[in-house]
């Protein structure tokens, strides 16, 4: 099957050109799909086997950039089964790459023999691995003798197992997965290795294709049976030139009653996948064109200041963010006057916090107890500096006091007044309804709440809404941001040379998958 002139990555990249098709078809004649019966012997089986994926490759070839044969289900045939792969393999075109799917992971004279029967003996052209016995466990395969044959390494698979060791996070702050990324391109810069990522993971799909350029072949399992989006992992996993990505597709393809057509089907569904701008693009498009001066102004400064960070972060809900806002790192006088300037335009910018006349639609601003507080300070001082706008200002105690004026609350009086709560993010939105609770009894019309970023995702998978929509519907209130996760996807379009297409995709594939 091999051409020794060749190499693995690049007769996969004419094969791609030739039938502009990104689809792998697996090959992996499951007992159940060849219909294996108790009073067959081996012979029976195996020739079952070939003929079912005989069958799929005659249909197929048309459409298929690779084809992906799983050694476990001829191996369990018996000792003919080893015959009927080879013969397997040797029955696809020559032009065709074969990658045998055996994810192989050992080390010395073992790794070596591995090596010899998938490419001597079985006569495929790459395979996969497991690299967790590092390097001795993978140069036999793309090494030496076998310098023009490719691998792909496993490193973030669609298993949901996968996490309790690939997903772990690193001292370096990143996932094992990353680290195994970069190792692609570290172990091999001549492009030898390539990845498996599943596709039911976008975030760790974009995350990888950071980690590992845009150079690295990813091969993306997941598609179709076990429930992977494929726009969502195309748009993750594929570079910025719309290739870099196989999609392997095996049961909806070999259980479907026309093969061949569903070959064509999926071959233009991928096409149309990575070549179109997806939902979230063009809702982007509507929704936020521009940035606002001040917040692109706001997004520079809290970079600067440390306050937003990208790379990996695991957040209280057990997510793993590519960017993380913490606003206690506001910390310096010129900072926090930019921070009350910030909010001040983002209000004065608001149809839902301002009247047709230019002037605002409350009285004063509450601050909830403790961030609240000097939030509430800054805002009003700038809206007075920078607008003109007079208003009060109170916050609360979290404890009562019991000398003095007493009581909990301390500023404006808030009695009959329109009440303008302010913080720095909503993550429950607990303190924004003890708040609203809070002014509601003393008398007060809470009419708005500010915060500095809305995340914009949503609570939970079973939950579609975000905290901040659910706040807004629950207390009837609008609240309004200085920047929102689709300003801050727009400032990663507008400053490629800043932050880089990896950041940019991280940030992209995380909204796809729990923006709202």
């Amino acid at each position: 099957m091999s051409d020794q002139a060749d190499n693995f990555f690049t007769k996969l990249e004419r094969r791609i050109q030739s039938v502009d098709s990104h689809l792998c078809v697996g090959l992996d004649p499951h007992p159940s799909e060849i219909g294996v019966q108790d009073s067959w012997s081996e012979e029976d089986a195996c020739g079952a086997a070939f003929t079912f994926c005989k069958t799929i490759i005659d249909k197929t070839a048309p459409f298929a950039a690779a084809y992906k044969p799983n050694g476990a289900f001829f191996e369990s045939l018996g000792v003919g089964g080893l015959e009927t792969l080879r013969r397997v393999i040797e029955a696809i075109p020559d032009d065709i790459p074969v990658l045998l799917d055996v994810k192989r992971g050992d080390i010395g004279s073992t790794a070596v023999a591995y090596a010899t029967s998938a490419y001597d003996h079985m006569k495929a052209d790459g395979v996969t691995l497991s690299p967790l016995m590092g390097w001795d466990s993978v140069s036999p395969f793309v090494t030496g003798k076998y310098q023009d044959r490719g691998a792909f390494m496993l490193c973030k698979t669609s298993n949901p197992g996968s996490n309790e060791i690939l997903a772990l996070n690193l001292a370096s702050g990143q996932t094992v997965y990353e680290e195994i990324a970069k190792l692609a391109r570290t172990w091999s810069p001549e492009g030898g290795l390539g990845l498996v990522v599943g596709a039911t993971d976008p975030i760790a799909l974009a995350k990888v294709r950071a980690a590992a350029g845009p150079d690295v072949w990813i091969l993306a399992p997941g598609v179709g049976a076990q429930g992977g989006n494929l726009s969502e992992a195309c748009r993750a996993g594929m570079n910025a030139k719309g290739t870099g990505m196989l999609v392997p597709v095996s049961r909806e393809l070999s259980r479907s009653t026309d093969l061949s057509a569903k070959a064509q089907e999926l071959r233009d569904a991928i096409n149309a996948a990575r070549t179109s701008p997806s939902t979230s693009d063009e809702e982007e498009n509507k929704e936020t064109t521009n940035i606002e001066p001040y917040q692109k102004a706001f997004l520079e400064f809290s970079l600067a200041e440390g306050v937003l960070k990208f790379g990996s972060f695991v957040l209280k809900s057990g997510r793993t963010s590519p960017y993380f806002f913490n606003a206690g790192l506001f910390s310096k006088g010129g900072a926090l006057h930019k921070l009350g300037s910030a909010y001040a335009s983002a209000i004065m910018h608001s149809k839902e916090l301002t009247n047709e006349d230019g002037t605002v639609n409350f009285d004063v601003v509450f601050g909830p107890a403790y961030k609240g507080i000097s939030l509430g300070a800054l805002v009003c001082a700038a809206l007075y500096s920078g607008f003109g706008v007079d208003v009060g200002f109170a916050y609360n105690r979290k404890e009562a006091k019991t000398h003095g004026e007493g009581g909990m609350l301390v500023g404006s009086d808030m009695k009959e007044q329109r009440v303008l709560v302010v913080d720095d993010v909503i993550t429950a939105g607990t303190a924004i309804r003890e708040s609203h609770t809070m002014l509601t009894e003393i008398g007060a019309k809470p009419v708005g709440v500010v915060i500095a970023l809305d995340r914009a995702e949503k609570r939970s998978l079973d939950d579609p809404v975000s905290a901040v929509q659910a706040v807004a519907r629950d207390l009837a209130l609008p609240v309004v941001s200085i920047v929102s996760l689709q300003q801050l996807q727009m400032y990663l379009k507008k400053s490629p040379d800043l932050y880089g297409e990896e950041t940019l995709a991280a940030v992209s594939a995380y909204r796809v998958e729990y923006g709202v």
